[in-house]
């Protein structure tokens, strides 16, 4: 999304015309979901993708027309013999698309909005009107940018009359938009309800990696596909550096102990331990056992975690801090590589920022209910 909006952005500002196309309602199986986008471009090229095959090509073509006469359009399509047939797509499915022209001398303060907006990180949720009848206001392919309080941003209308951020009319709001608005914090997936569908464009979590060695550089990446903000923790300027983390947000060279205290670490923030070391492990986890992060999860063996607990549990870190700490973290799926044990970190991160904790089926009793057993001496530590 992120991209693709960039990518808008770049044309508004070149005045290079474009089409502005949405998935808002899908039905039955299809290709692609509800919220995916795509800009068309007049030479026929485009940004993002709608699912491929023969509706991707339709819709563009119509998008190439719209753009000629700048008029917005929601179009359906039926995946049977008229879509699909030379795709293997005849599933009785249909795609409801938004298409949107965005031409030179238009009024963008739409399109501005939500790119801005999208760039806090905060989320926000699109409102497309798609059966005013049912809507209870506005008028077909109505667009409403909404914060992550509900409010009312701005708003596109489908007749193209000017948008007025600041006072948006009473009588082109739908009247169930606010009462069908499911909670960004939930990280509800797009839906329709009452004639409006919603297109949740989620809060960014960060993920701080204290550690930049092998494991540390590939959870990076993989975090960052899946739309992490990636800050990294390193007191090595030859790990921790712009080739080896060019997607992340922030670098910080520094000492642990003196890059993590007074670091800024809240809900929102993920925190991922895979540090060089035994000392370096147990100093970045005192400073962030106590935080209010949504997680904080550390590598090791068993014996080399009960160890830590044990140490921090001396120097005043309660218990009950601990028993929140996923260690040894990641998805058992028998992991053996870098890459696998990336892999078994991030799904288990994704699963506890998506579904608000993690599935039953992969939870762990913390090591803490442990510490008064022996430990045992043949455990091996896992690649950094």
């Amino acid at each position: 999304m992120q991209k693709l909006l960039q990518n808008l952005h770049e044309a508004i500002q070149t005045g290079q015309p474009v089409c502005y196309t949405a998935l808002v309602e899908t039905r039955g199986s299809t290709p692609q979901k509800a919220g995916a986008t795509m800009l068309v471009y007049p030479d026929g090229s485009q940004s993002g993708t709608l699912g491929g095959g023969c509706v991707e090509a339709e819709v563009k073509r119509r998008a190439l027309r719209l753009l000629d006469q700048g008029e917005t359009e929601l179009m359906t399509f039926q995946l049977d013999s008229n879509y699909g047939w030379d795709d293997g797509l005849i599933c009785g499915g249909r795609m409801k698309m938004l298409v949107d022209p965005v031409r030179p001398g238009d009024d963008v303060a739409y399109f501005r909005r939500l790119i801005d907006h999208v760039s806090t990180g905060a989320g926000c949720t699109e409102a497309i009107v798609i059966d005013a009848e049912k809507s209870g206001g506005g008028h077909v392919a109505d667009r409403f940018l909404l914060d992550a309080d509900g409010k009312v941003i701005t708003s596109r209308q489908a007749s193209r009359e000017p948008a007025n951020p600041t006072a948006i009319q009473p009588d082109i709001l739908p009247s169930s938009l606010a009462e069908h608005l499911r909670p960004l914090k939930r990280r509800p997936r797009p839906y329709v309800e009452h004639g409006v569908s919603y297109l949740p464009v989620l809060p960014r979590c960060r993920l701080l990696i204290v550690g930049a060695g092998h494991v540390g550089q590939m959870v990076a990446q993989l975090a960052a596909d899946v739309d992490f903000d990636v800050w990294v923790v390193d007191d090595r300027e030859e790990y921790c550096n712009a080739d080896r983390f060019p997607r992340a947000k922030r670098l910080i060279v520094a000492p642990i102990d003196s890059a993590l205290s007074g670091l800024e670490v809240d809900p929102h923030t993920y925190c991922l331990i895979v540090t060089r070391g035994h000392n370096h492990d147990e100093e970045a986890l005192y400073h962030l056992a106590d935080t209010s992060a949504a997680y904080v999860g550390m590598i090791g063996s068993r014996r080399k975690i009960k160890l830590i607990f044990d140490d921090l549990i001396s120097e005043g870190i309660s218990t009950e801090s601990l028993s929140r700490v996923h260690a040894p973290l990641g998805f058992d799926i028998g992991s053996q590589t870098v890459p696998e044990i990336a892999i078994s970190i991030v799904a288990e991160l994704i699963a506890d920022r998506n579904l608000g904790g993690i599935p039953p089926q992969y939870q762990r009793e913390s090591l803490v209910s442990e510490l008064a057993e022996p430990t045992s001496n043949g455990c091996s530590e896992l690649p950094r």
